[in-house]
Formats: C-alpha cells, structure tokens, sequence
C-alpha cells in the first residue's frame, strides 16, 4: 500500500491491475486459489502499485482467496470490488482490503434496460456507498459503468457528486470498448476540467484500442491506468499491463518502475492459469518480438539490433532468435553456423542458402538447428562427391 500512496504523492501514473477480477471475468477462466495468490505476489514484485484481487460478495472461495491475498502484507494495494451497495462493502470490510472499488452504471442504455431505474437512483445508492466506505477510512475507487456512453452533464453530475461524498477517484470505464483515441482525449481533458477528479482509465479491447485509449486518457491528464496480464477480460479483454508499461517507458518517458524482465515470466504464467496461449506475435512478450527470419531484417539487426528493434529483449526477459527459413539471408547462415562453432565462408553459406530455402518451403516451416546441420552435412558430402568425380 505503501507504494500505491507515494506514487500518488508524488504524480506518478500509477498501474491499477485488475487480472483477478477482471481477468478472471474472462469467459471460462478459473484461476485456483493458489494461482490467485501467486499471481499477487509477481504483481507486487514486479511492482504493480494496486491490485483488485476480487469480488468478496461471492464469498466462498472468491473470500478466502482475497483474505490470503490481503494476509502477504504486499507493498501494493489490495482493492475489492462492490456494486453500490452497503451489503457488498460489509464483506469487503471483513477481507481487511485497503481499497475499495465501487461500480455502477451511468449509461443511460444500463440505467433503462439492465438496471430498470433512474439516474437520480443511481446517483443516491452511489452516494450512500461511498459515504458508508469512507466511514470506514478506506480509499474509495468509485466507477462509473459504461461512462464511454453516458450523457456527458449527467457524467458530471456523478463525479461531483462522489467527490462530494470523499470517494478518492474515478475509474472511467469504455465497457464496451467503442472508444478511440482521439475521442477518449477529449472527453478526459474536459471530465478533468469539469471536476478536477483523479481519473482511472478503464478501457476495453473491443475494437482493438484499449492500449491505445488508456494511453489517450493519461495524455489528456488520467493519472490511473488498469491493466491485465496478456490482456485478459470480459469479451476482448481489457488493456495489457506490458503494452501499457513499456509504451509509458518509451513513447511518453514516463517510468511507472515496474520490473520490465518479470514481464515475460508472469506472462507465462498467467497464460497457464488461465488456459490461454500466448501468442508468438504478442506485442512486448511474445516470442516473435526479436525473432528476425528476412534476410534485409536480420542482417540490418547483426550489425546493430536498433535497425529492428525498439528496445533490447533482455529488458523483457526475451532474448533475440535469428531464424533460418525461406525468407533468410546468408549473413542470417553464417551467424547461425557460428553459434555451433562452424566458420562458413559468404561462398559457402551463398551455396547452401538455395538448399535451406527449398528445405523450408518443403516443411513449410523455419528450420531446426538439427536439420541444418543435415543440410550442412549433405552440402558437404555434395562437395565431397563431386570433387572426387573431378
């Protein structure tokens, strides 16, 4: 907690990760409680500053895995989730977390058809909340549901009034991801204008933009982004905790301090738990990030990886593959060859390129180092016969 709290002293953007609530919303995910535990101590050793861990209203399970949670004494924040109710808080009470999240609709579309009442409803029974949350000393994240599709002067309306009643922020959430970025700049820009609020960006993945908005809304002033592992949550997820680092680092210049080499590994895991395969091409983690198989690629990366890469792979916990295939060079050859301690020369490798290509186009794949040195091994006995033939 004490992390989470000198990061808002101190104006840092602060990464809200919400893997095991919204994470484990994901359709047909079921983290155990074990996992659940695991995954908040590589959290908070990696350095994520808050972590909602849970739904306590569920109780059973979903109770006792956030109570083990809150028993590590991380350095993060432990937040739980509620709906706007007094009841949901009461068992948040009783799991000790420091934070509370408190969530209900402001759509207009979720006030008439999901929750059937009224905006001055929504506005008391959020009010009555978060007053009920403060009187407890707890640091209150009050979210406003489908915000991306609210009447805006009503969205107003239900900010001033949380912070009327001493919720701590907002979490603005595109629910159904139909943001995008330029849009989410000026919406935030002008909620901060408007209220002077503290803003969480919540954003989801629909249209393939909830990087990109959750980066939109800490340039228009959000100073909280949530985040997942790999990206996972309800429909298309929400934004990926890694993008969202990595992108803070080095397109903004802002270091939200975070462990970039554990990156890979809780990845990994998460990707495990969740029963969700991690894709070579997944942007900062996968596999394919520094795997280089053109010929111009991997040539331009052996005399300098800054031709090709925007950062170095060891910074992530990755390391950097010359593939051989079709597409390969024979500069790609000779390197390859040199990490089994054979020196070909350009001639040599010029020579075997053609066999390597049509191998590759043969199998339809990159190639093995075992199946290159058969191709090596052929290429000699080749060279042996007709030389003897001479």
């Amino acid at each position: 907690m004490k992390r989470f709290f000198e990061g808002m002293k101190n104006k840092e953007i602060i990464l809200v990760d919400t893997t095991l609530r919204d994470g484990e919303q994901t359709a047909g995910v079921v983290f155990s409680n074990k996992e659940k535990v695991r995954i908040a101590q590589m959290l908070d050793f990696l350095g994520v500053h808050q972590l909602e861990v849970g739904i306590p209203v569920m109780g059973g399970d979903e109770k006792e895995a956030i109570k083990a949670i809150v028993d590590l004494g991380l350095d993060a924040s432990i937040m739980a989730w509620n709906r706007a109710n007094v009841g949901d808080i009461k068992e948040s009470l009783d799991c000790g977390t420091d934070s509370l999240a408190i969530s209900i609709s402001t759509s207009d579309i979720h006030i008439i058809h999901k929750l059937q009442t009224s905006r001055e409803w929504v506005l008391d029974n959020m009010a009555r909340a978060v007053e009920f949350a403060k009187k407890h000393n707890k640091y209150v994240s009050v979210n406003a549901e489908d915000a991306s599709r609210s009447d805006f002067e009503f969205l107003i309306k239900f900010i001033l009034r949380a912070k009327e009643c001493g919720a701590d922020r907002l979490r603005f959430c595109d629910t159904v991801g139909i943001l995008e970025p330029f849009k989410t700049y000026d919406v935030i820009r002008q909620l901060i204008d408007a209220t002077g609020m503290s803003i969480e960006m919540h954003t989801h993945n629909d249209f393939g933009m909830a990087t990109a908005n959750a980066l939109a809304g800490v340039r228009a002033g959000a100073s909280l982004v949530g985040v997942t592992v790999n990206g996972l949550g309800e429909r298309a997820g929400n934004a990926v905790l890694a993008e969202v680092a990595m992108a803070l680092k080095y397109l903004y210049e802002t270091d939200v301090h975070v462990k970039l080499r554990e990156l890979r590994e809780i990845s990994e895991y998460v990707a495990l738990a969740s029963g969700r395969t991690l894709s070579v091409c997944k942007p900062i983690v996968g596999t394919n990030m520094f795997a280089h198989e053109s010929g111009i690629h991997a040539d331009g990366v052996i005399k300098n990886p800054a031709t090709y890469e925007a950062f170095h792979p060891e910074e992530v916990g990755l390391e950097r593959q010359i593939i051989i295939g079709k597409h390969s060079g024979s500069r790609s050859i000779v390197l390859k060859f040199q990490e089994y301690g054979i020196v070909l020369s350009d001639d040599v490798a010029g020579e075997m390129l053609a066999m390597v290509r049509s191998a590759a186009v043969d199998l339809k794949r990159t190639l093995f180092d075992k199946e290159l040195m058969y191709i090596y091994e052929e290429y000699l006995q080749g060279k042996n016969k007709k030389s003897m033939g001479a």
